[in-house]
């Protein structure tokens, strides 16, 4: 399914929200979350995933959220067009976005989960 010019893909417990397909990690990053609703935790992540990068050229956004036995697991990264990039530096880069306690909670609040 597309929504406007992202694409979302539902495979059983897994849901992909990606600007391109097929999607591509070429940089990413991993978290858990508590259990909530994955398509309004991956618009979330990719907003501020989004707001975190958008100074790096040829970025374009990929969160996978796959429901699990201790929630959710969340991987966000995406596809970096650029010819050269920081790898590391932009993987750090989504790490802290994942791993901020504010967004956490504010992700889980707002999709309608427990906890965070």
């Amino acid at each position: 399914m597309s929504r406007g010019r992202w694409h979302v893909r539902r495979d059983g417990a897994r849901l992909v929200l990606a600007r391109h397909l097929p999607e591509r990690f070429d940089v990413v990053a991993e978290t858990t979350l508590p259990a909530a609703g994955r398509e309004r935790i991956a618009q979330q992540v990719r907003q501020d995933m989004w707001r975190a990068l958008q100074g790096q050229r040829g970025f374009s956004p990929v969160v996978e959220v796959v429901s699990c036995e201790v929630g959710l697991r969340v991987r966000a990264g995406g596809r970096v067009a650029a010819a050269r990039f920081d790898r590391d530096g932009l993987e750090a880069r989504i790490a802290s976005v994942l791993e901020a306690p504010e967004k956490r909670r504010r992700w889980v609040k707002n999709a309608g989960g427990q906890g965070g």
